[in-house]
């Protein structure tokens, strides 16, 4: 009897026990979930499209935007319901836990949103972004107070703390930029809340931390600005998820924020991807620089979007020299790709290439160290520091604005592309007029046995190259260590005639949507091609797992749309070597570029270990 006592309580016990460590493990993974793909889905779902209006509007008194307890579920909303409303103006506030707390005040306009400072605190703006990393960026009346040589941490209201490292400066205004990253254990504890950055030295007091408001989610932001001659453009994450969908330009202003509750709005005329276009203020109202800017939603519920972003006199790609306007420059957005920026730059110079803009995607290599060296060696290269993770098709859009006055025709094109002709192959020196040549001319630009339409984008197909055998990143280049390919061309990239962009700004990466009065032209694989070294060794491209930097390409990581173009045939959803790598994708030797390049740029080598070398070996 005794016996069975005991077993039936060991029994017990171990369910009690089993069920709990179920539930415990339930719990942990719900919490931790909220990364930024949850965050994508849930947070205010404004990818939805908006739903039927309903009858008469009640008058809206609060409405409270926060984050749910776990599992995230739908924004809570609160109405309370009399008669329709007239004009409303908005107030954000920033107390307590609630992120965006909008309030009906008809006597008072908008405040922007701002974090004021605690005392002894750097004031700051935190944002969460992927990969659980907290970027903090500091306010421009403080960036001059921060020291470089003093060690800065990441203080969270759980008590733990995490090295800050600079991760660059914001301009328009300066502002410096830290990333830290987020504690385990904070992210178990909702709503998330913003570190306090400080001096390791500092005396810590997480108890400020409680009354702060909730960390701003990278998936919901406006997160830059430009100012054209006729017009302003915003960048804003979170409203328009859906590649193709795009909400209507009614259902937006644009708002211009103040101290002392001053606020300015003007309609929004474009919606497009993340791209926003809105109407400048009457200059005799605004008064200044460095005003917050932001993007009011009207429907289907009425908010404000948290920004960044600041509005700024009209500003412009500067040059070198005092040249004219260039006639072909090339741009690309990059991370970490210093070694492999010198063969890109001296190859697509030689070639007709005259200026090089880079949007620098947060890099930590030495990449800076590489555009001051190829500056002082006389190439107009130009960095512009675009941190934003999965833009790259905001940053293009961004480039045909800032780069305009500079550029007449902007070739897109990654650091691992290169554009070769089969027609080149024997020309014993390159020449600038070999791109060039492909760009019409301007003062005939028309052929009229095609189309009356000009020619405003020109399209050039791609080969993919594999790993050729390799097993680490070649010393003498891309050019000379990849020669095995696949034997179709797959996707294109282009050359776009700046003025010829729609005033949407609208683009698929590498390719552009034109006003009517311009067309594209595509060009045959036989008379160039753009060698895409896309597989290459393994610790290279394993590297782009942790980045893909299009707003809408899926990460390799989720186990989405598998069948993708975008995807990689036989890898799976995790950085491991698949067998057999090194030779995948060769269905075609191809040397072609391998000795042109070899003829063009190969110098003697200073050692007996090698025959040559190239010039842009270090």
């Amino acid at each position: 009897m005794a016996g069975k006592i005991l077993t039936i309580f060991f029994f017990i016990t171990t369910s009690i026990f089993f069920f709990a460590t179920l539930y415990h493990l339930y719990l942990r993974d719900s919490i931790s979930s909220v990364t930024s793909s949850s965050i994508d889905n849930n947070y205010l779902r404004l990818s939805d499209p908006p739903p039927s209006p309903p009858p008469p509007p009640p008058k809206i008194t609060t409405i409270t935007i926060s984050s749910p307890p776990p599992p995230p579920k739908i924004t809570t909303i609160t109405i309370s319901s009399p008669s329709p409303p007239p004009k409303i103006a908005i107030t954000i506030s920033s107390k307590k836990s609630d992120n965006l707390v909008i309030h009906e005040n008809i006597s008072s306009p908008i405040t922007p949103f701002q974090i004021s400072p605690l005392r002894g605190q750097i004031s700051s703006v935190s944002i969460l972004m992927p990969d659980w990393e907290s970027f903090v960026i500091v306010s421009p009346d403080y960036t001059h107070v921060i020291s470089h040589h003093d060690p800065y941490i990441c203080l969270y209201g759980t008590g733990e703390i995490s090295p800050a490292f600079p991760a660059g400066e914001l301009h328009f205004p300066v502002r410096s930029i830290f990333k830290c990253e987020f504690p385990k254990r904070a992210r178990r504890r909702l709503p998330f809340k913003p570190p306090i950055l400080m001096k390791s030295t500092e005396n810590r007091n997480v108890s400020m931390i409680s009354t702060m408001p909730e960390l701003l989610r990278w998936t919901f932001l406006v997160y830059d600005s430009l100012t054209t001659d006729e017009d302003i453009v915003l960048f804003v994450k979170g409203v328009n998820n859906r590649q193709g969908i795009n909400r209507e330009p009614n259902e937006f202003n644009c708002i211009f924020g103040y101290e002392g509750n001053k606020v300015i709005r003007t309609n929004v005329t474009s919606s497009i991807q993340e791209v926003f276009r809105c109407n400048r203020p009457d200059p005799t109202v605004m008064e200044g620089e460095g005003v917050s800017i932001s993007l009011e939603i009207l429907l289907p519920v009425p908010m404000v979007v948290p920004s960044v972003a600041y509005y700024n006199a009209p500003r412009k790609l500067a040059t070198n020299k005092k040249s004219e306007k260039a006639r072909l420059c090339a741009c690309t957005m990059v991370y970490n790709v210093g070694k492999f920026l010198k063969e890109w730059v001296l190859y697509h110079s030689k070639i007709g290439v005259e200026k090089f803009v880079l949007y620098d995607n947060a890099s930590d290599d030495d990449l800076d160290k590489v555009v001051d060296e190829l500056v002082h060696d006389g190439y107009e290269v130009k960095t512009y520091f675009w941190v934003w993770p999965k833009t790259q098709e905001a940053g293009f859009s961004h480039s045909t604005i800032y780069a305009k006055d500079s550029c007449s025709w902007m070739m897109y094109i990654d650091v691992d592309e290169f554009v070769y002709s089969p027609l080149w192959a024997n020309l014993s020196r390159p020449s600038e007029s070999l791109l060039h040549s492909l760009l019409p001319n301007p003062k005939n630009i028309q052929d009229p046995l095609l189309d009356k339409r000009q020619v405003g984008e020109i399209s050039i197909p791609c080969y993919e190259f594999g790993p050729s055998n390799m097993n680490s990143h070649p010393i003498t280049g891309v050019t000379q260590g990849y020669n095995c390919r696949r034997k179709f061309e797959n996707r294109h990239k282009s050359i776009v005639f700046l003025d010829a962009v729609h005033h949407s700004l609208l683009n698929m990466i590498h390719h552009f949507i034109l006003n009517k009065r311009y067309r594209g032209k595509k060009m045959s694989v036989h008379d160039m091609a753009v060698n895409h070294y896309k597989f290459q060794a393994w610790p290279e491209f394993k590297a782009k797992f942790r980045r893909r930097v299009s707003a809408y390409v899926i990460d390799w990581t989720k186990e989405l749309n598998p069948r993708s173009k975008d995807r990689t045939p036989g890898l799976g959803f995790s950085p491991v070597e698949p067998k057999g790598w090194p030779l995948k994708f060769c269905e075609v030797y191809d040397n072609g570029l391998k000795d042109l390049t070899r003829r063009w740029f190969a110098l003697k080598s200073p050692t007996p270990l090698h025959d040559y070398r190239m010039q842009w070996q270090r």
